[in-house]
């Protein structure tokens, strides 16, 4: 007997039943009558030519078959529901998860996140901020922005963003800062890139002298506690253009250091998809890399 082409309504009625264990409760979440439910059942059985369920006097339970074919439909029915559920108003709603560094996040992204959603109004857009270690394929990311010189292991990268690292500080401390030799007698906060400070040293023509100041796995967090008044931090300036306009940071010294840029990253073994593609064409726009020259494979 053809196993093709069983009846979407007989499938979708023993699932029900088999979950709830009960015609009856079946039938009320279904909205159809108990006798309908079990019709519809015992259709699907005499097509399959195996039972679903062992009738009791009080209930039913499953069969090895009904057993084995359980978990299947509620995956199946699972999957539709989450899909239907992403339509509105006649349009699709597609999901989109994107892994952004926590710097880049608060210093660009966030500020123009309105513009993405006038943008695109259908994509439902997910922010996952992390510290510039990110697992693509391991945490469900359809994108992550990450800062380096775009070279990781089996990822596209798209240039975004030269991010030069500039030294940022309070008004207070920066009075007492007038040249390069100056910071060797201020706290010298750091990244966990230890050549930062010595790449900017080398930039401005002097020494290093001996850094000491605590270290942050976050740029973002670094100049928090500069602006705090815990020393002086090496970030990219670009990123904290609303504190330097309040005046809560200034930059004491014009030299910069160029160590990495922001990049847009995905998996490159995984085909993008259409919000994907909508969302990488705003983001490189709005940067203004949107040339084939900026792509590192």
């Amino acid at each position: 007997m053809a196993r093709t082409h069983l009846p979407l309504n007989a499938l979708r009625a023993f699932e029900s039943s088999a979950r709830h264990l009960s015609f009856t409760l079946a039938a009320a979440e279904l909205n159809v009558t108990q006798a309908a439910v079990s019709q519809q059942v015992r259709g699907l059985e005499a097509r399959l030519g195996a039972p679903l369920f062992r009738r009791l006097p009080r209930g039913l339970a499953l069969s090895d078959e009904g057993h084995a074919l359980l978990p299947v439909l509620a995956d199946a029915f699972g999957r539709m529901e989450a899909v239907v559920q992403q339509f509105d108003n006649g349009h699709f709603f597609e999901v989109l998860t994107v892994g952004v560094v926590g710097t880049f996040a608060v210093g660009w992204l966030l500020p123009r996140l309105r513009l993405f959603q006038q943008s695109c109004p259908f994509i439902d857009l997910r922010l996952m901020t992390h510290n510039n270690v990110v697992d693509l394929a391991g945490e469900g990311l359809d994108f992550a922005i990450r800062f380096g010189d775009g070279t990781w292991q089996g990822l596209q990268s798209e240039h975004l963003l030269a991010a030069p690292l500039a030294v940022l500080c309070t008004p207070a401390i920066a009075a007492r800062i007038a040249r390069p030799q100056d910071l060797a007698h201020e706290t010298l906060l750091r990244s966990y890139r230890p050549d930062d400070w010595p790449g900017w040293f080398a930039a401005a023509g002097v020494a290093c002298p001996a850094i000491r100041g605590p270290v942050f796995d976050s740029s973002r967090l670094m100049v928090e506690a500069a602006m705090q008044g815990a020393g002086v931090a090496l970030a990219p300036a670009s990123m904290f253009e609303r504190e330097l306009g309040e005046g809560r940071l200034v930059r004491p010294l014009a030299t910069e250091v160029l160590t990495g840029s922001y990049w847009l990253t995905r998996l490159r073994s995984r085909a993008p998809s259409p919000a994907m593609d909508a969302f990488s064409t705003w983001l490189l726009a709005q940067t203004g890399y949107n040339d084939a020259s900026s792509i590192s494979r």
